[in-house]
This record gives structure tokens, sequence and C-alpha cells, in this order.
């Protein structure tokens, strides 16, 4: 195992050096959060696919491929699916805005006074997302060095927090393009042909499995319709992959590169469902389908290829928990904190305000890793995060983007009546249920349209201001979002 060690140990001492590095040019604000909006094609193509495939869409991939086939590609696919819709429908507006966060967005559109209830939805997805990525450190370091689950979180979390803290964006910008690199050689072109092959082929693969694993709906027409909500929705609107579209230079960028993306995704949910499928003809009784993945990597790969996957998956888990991480602390100091404390941006506080997101971040790292340790149960905090997401700000993020009538009001009903729904029902039915997200989407736009409808339409000059920053024709921000007419 030494030569897999060292590969790991050098890929870990890779992104610390990188992280110091994004050091060295972060100098502004824009530069610290959205990597001063200049990302080419390339390098924007590999980071957003890095980040939206986390350790869920490598581990849990894999694991679904083993427990239903080639069906098992769904919930990575629709998250394909979601950056797919993102890329080719929004993502130009969504540059264009030249805002940091989704809730300046939502007080632009309305004209003020959503930013903080939307902001705090959206923390707290932000969070369980970064906790959740965090937690799948214990699983990768437990392959590799056989570490206390408590130990391997600290480790795996402190490294993130540290490139992430000290260089922001450009650090995970950085990072990201290598774990894309890493991901791509580790799981797409090694994991994929060896695992294929030390299963027979798919000949042999076919004989041993029961049809089912080769149905493409095999997983359940519901299952699939439940990944669509969350998952596909989800990546329309979560804080996290907004705040990688406004690193983009410019709206072909945002939208040609997105589309890559997301073909990319597309790939990797079969290359994933593949390699567990031919997991279950190697190892057909698994204690659990999530330990697939880490099976077939520790026991059919060559030494230094095993430390190489490992790295991806590590690459995964790395990706997802930066790009969390840094979108939590964005929504923490400039959506909850700034507002609370009456806190006004302008012009030349250029490096207050990179110390500042700098110390949000350490902070909201430590609770990251704090929270990490003290869960244990990944799948329903993710499956939290994503209900109150989707059940509190979708509606009223799409509805601003599509529908004028929209008002501030409907936007407020719509965050407050879709969360607490999703809560309540989530109560009733249990977390893991289908039904929260269902009725928590209904209720929520429900409440818009009725409370839209029932309120004074928004200020003409809010709206002007809301179209003229669509086309691109006003700077970015530099003080308080659009005051709410009087």
């Amino acid at each position: 195992m030494a030569v897999d060690y060292t590969v790991i140990v050098v890929y870990l001492a890779g992104m610390l050096a990188m992280g110091w590095w994004g050091m060295r040019r972060a100098k502004s604000k824009s530069e610290f959060l959205v990597a001063g909006r200049r990302l080419g094609p390339a390098m924007y193509s590999g980071t957003m696919a890095a980040i939206v495939l986390g350790g869920a869409s490598t581990i849990g991939g894999v694991g679904l491929g083993y427990q239903y086939g080639l069906s098992g590609a769904w919930m990575v696919f629709t998250i394909g699916l979601g950056l797919l819709a993102l890329s080719v429908f929004f993502s130009a507006r969504i540059a264009r805005l030249k805002v940091y966060t989704v809730s300046e967005m939502l007080d632009l559109r309305y004209g003020g006074r959503a930013g903080v209830i939307s902001g705090v939805v959206m923390w707290a997805y932000t969070l369980m997302l970064a906790v959740t990525s965090t937690i799948a450190y214990a699983t990768i370091f437990d392959v590799l060095f056989d570490m206390n689950r408590t130990v391997a979180i600290v480790l795996g979390g402190a490294i993130v927090v540290a490139y992430s803290t000290l260089g922001g964006m450009w650090s995970i910008t950085l990072t990201d393009m290598v774990q894309f690199v890493v991901k791509t050689i580790g799981v797409l072109l090694l994991l994929l042909p060896i695992a294929v092959v030390k299963a027979g082929g798919f000949s042999e693969m076919k004989a041993k499995l029961p049809t089912s694993y080769f149905d493409p709906l095999g997983i359940g027409g519901e299952t699939i319709f439940t990944y669509v909500l969350i998952y596909t929705f989800g990546m329309l609107i979560g804080q996290d992959i907004w705040q990688r579209v406004f690193t983009a230079r410019g709206d072909r960028t945002a939208r040609w590169g997105g589309t890559v993306a997301g073909t990319y995704c597309l790939a990797y949910a079969l290359a994933g469902a593949v390699i567990g499928t031919a997991a279950k003809v190697l190892y057909p009784k698994l204690g659990s389908p999530d330990d697939a993945f880490a099976t077939i990597v520790k026991d059919e790969l060559p030494v230094g290829v095993r430390g190489l996957v490992l790295a991806a998956a590590l690459a995964a888990v790395m990706s997802t928990s930066s790009g969390a991480l840094i979108a939590c602390a964005t929504v923490a100091n400039n959506d909850i904190w700034s507002r609370l404390r009456g806190a006004v941006r302008r012009d030349g506080e250029a490096h207050d305000e990179v110390r500042g997101n700098r110390v949000f971040i350490l902070i909201m790292g430590i609770a990251v890793i704090a929270t990490a340790i003290a869960l244990n149960n990944v799948v329903e905090a993710l499956t939290v995060a994503y209900n109150l997401l989707v059940g509190g700000l979708l509606v009223p993020i799409l509805g601003g983007l599509l529908w004028k009538r929209g008002t501030v009001q409907g936007a407020l009903a719509a965050v407050i009546v879709g969360g607490l729904a999703v809560i309540g029902l989530m109560a009733g039915y249990g977390i893991l249920a289908n039904e929260p997200v269902y009725y928590g989407l209904l209720a929520s736009l429900a409440a818009y349209v009725a409370v839209s409808l029932a309120t004074r339409p928004t200020d003409e000059a809010v709206l002007t201001t809301w179209r003229e920053r669509l086309a691109g024709r006003t700077p970015e921000l530099t003080s308080e979002p659009v005051p709410a007419p009087q």
C-alpha cells in the first residue's frame, strides 16, 4: 500500500499548495467569492462538473448500480439533466445579474425584504450539503488507513477548510480542476473498464444477474420522479451551483460550458451504474450497497491504480464539500449576518470584505466538521436539505425569473408555507418519504400564486432595474439590494 499512500499524500499536499496560491490571487470580494467572474469555458466546465459530482454521485452512484443495476444511474442522471436545464435556459441570465447569492437575486427581482428568510433556508441547505460531504471522508480514509471515523472527518474537513479559507473561490476552482481530471482518469478511464473486465464482460454480467438489472426503469417510476423533483430542480436553484455560474466569463461560457458539464454528468452516471453492476457479479453478498465502491477498488485494482482511484473518490467528496462550504459561508455573511447588523457595502472595502468572508468560511468549516462528527445518517440529512430547498425556494426563484406578476409578499408566502409544509410532512410521513417534497412544492406554488394575485404588483421601477440587470446593462452590485418602494 506504500505506493497508494504516496499518491494520496501527494494529492492532499497539492490541494493545500493550491490554497496558498489562490490566497495570493484573491485580493477583492469578487476574486474571493466568484473568481473575479473570469473563468473560461474549459475551466468553467471542469469545475462545474466537479462540484455537482460528489461523494453521493460516486460512492452512492456505484451503490445504486450494485442494488438496481443500470437503472441505478438515474440519481446522477437527473443531476446532469438539472445542470443541462440550468445551463440552456437560465445560466446566461443568472450570470448577467452580477450578484453573489440567490437571496440577492430575490431582492433585486421583488424589491427587497425576501433576503433574510430565503437566506436562512439556503444556509440550512448548504450547511447540510457540506456536512454530508464531510461525513464521506470517514468511508474513504477508513479504506485507506483504517482510521477512526472522527479522526478521518477532522483530517479531511481540515484540509478542505484550509484551502477554502486561504484562497476562496480561486483555490476551490484550481483544486476542482485537478479533482475533475483525477475523477475522469480514476473512475471513467481506469475503474470502469477494469471492473467490466474483472466481471467477465457484459455477456457474463447478463448471464449472472436478473434481467431487472438491465432494465432502464428497474429502479421504479416513482423513484425516478422523486429524483427529478429533488435533484433536477435542486440544480436549478442551489447557491452552490449558482455561485459557480457567477464565475463564468460571459453568457456563452455559462451556457455552453454548463452544457458540456451536464453531458459529462450523464456519462458519469452510466459509468457508476455499470461499475456497481460489475461489483454485484464479483461480490453478490456485500453487507451494504455503499460498500461496493470501496470493495472493488481495494480488491480488484493493481497497486498505484488503486491509490489514484481512491484519490478520485476523495476528489469527488472534496469538490462538493468545498463548494458547499463557500456557498454556506457566503450566504451566512452576505444574506444573514450583514443584513441583521445593518451593514452597508461600500466601494474601497475589498480587503475588509475578503477578510470577513475568510473568517466566515473558517467558522462555517468548524461548524460543518462538528456537525459531521455528531451526525450519523447521511441520507436523512441530505434529504432534509433538498426537501427544504425545493419545497421552500424553487417556486419564488423560478417564479421571479418567469412570471412578471409575482410579488415580494407572494415570494415570502411561498418560502414560509412551502418550508413549513415540508417540515410538517416529514414529521408525519417520515424524512425519507416522497410526500413531503410533493405536497410541500404544491403548497408553495399555491401560496405564491394566490398571495401574488391578491397583492399589489411589483413596483415598475423595481422591475425596470431587474430587466436592466438581466440584460447585463448595469454594473456589479456594490451596495445594498434595491429597496422596496415606500
